[in-house]
């Protein structure tokens, strides 16, 4: 667990850096996810992190929590959108990153198989951190287009990626669609060089171009159009219509035209 929990360290640590700057016009500035500010994307993340501390650290009160969901969706709604509004951004800064230094204390002792109770199934305490990886790049990217930033990709994105092609059926599920038996096979180039592959090598729906791109359409901060991806095949093009690597109601994603296919920075 050490060396996924250094990589959600470095990934918390990159988007504080952006935002810490900011001025309180800075985070007042509305990002592409509609009604969301910066503040809004920050809010959302320092309440999921502690939400996250609690599924690891007290299962039984986690379990609690989504009876309490279950029971009143309507005010757990409310809950997300007033939570920490009225923080001042150096309070609402303070809360995010003692809760993100308390889940990554929780995390690091674990065995990587444990299971951890989330808002969808259950997952290993591996893919409990690499979702928070995800997530956090997937919000630090709404934050990055808001303020006209480009981010500059690191191999932290293999865990955004796997996310991706393992929610392949949850995608189609989450939807209620039939999940595709056709396999897709994924090739991307890492930002560092390297290729990185999934699916079988003789599959006729395939998914290739950067990393980068690959993992912006799964987290739905752009669309298939927007990106350099080569995508063949009908199944390979559906599912990257719906691709979606988090828990919750289907998403609307991005539509096609609000970016350009830009030459991203690696490093």
């Amino acid at each position: 667990m050490k060396e996924i929990c250094t990589d959600l360290a470095e990934e918390y640590e990159e988007l504080d850096t952006i935002v810490a700057a900011l001025d309180d016009s800075g985070w007042n500035v509305m990002t592409p996810a509609e009604g969301w500010t910066v503040k809004d994307q920050i809010r959302h993340l320092a309440y999921y992190d502690e939400r996250a501390k609690l599924a690891v650290t007290a299962p039984e009160a986690f379990d609690q929590h989504l009876a309490d969901i279950t029971s009143d969706p309507e005010g757990h709604r409310e809950t997300l959108e007033q939570v920490g509004q009225e923080l001042a951004v150096a309070d609402l800064l303070t809360w995010w990153r003692q809760g993100r230094r308390a889940l990554l204390d929780a995390l690091k002792p674990l065995d990587r198989k444990a299971r951890i109770g989330w808002y969808g199934p259950p997952l290993s305490a591996l893919s409990f951190a690499t979702a928070r990886i995800m997530e956090t790049w997937a919000h630090g990217q709404d934050v990055a287009d808001a303020l006209g930033l480009e981010r500059v990709a690191t191999d932290r994105l293999r865990h955004v990626a796997h996310m991706g092609v393992a929610t392949f059926g949850w995608s189609y599920t989450n939807r209620q669609m039939k999940v595709p038996d056709s396999p897709v096979r994924v090739e991307i180039a890492s930002p560092s060089g390297k290729l990185w592959t999934w699916g079988p090598e003789n599959a006729k729906d395939i998914v290739k171009g950067p990393a980068e791109d690959f993992c912006l359409v799964v987290v739905q901060r752009r669309n298939p159009a927007d990106t350099r991806l080569v995508i063949e095949g009908a199944t390979a093009g559906q599912w990257m219509s719906i691709s979606q690597t988090y828990a919750g109601e289907p998403g609307a994603g991005r539509k096609p035209g609000m970016f350009s296919k830009s030459t991203h920075q690696h490093g």
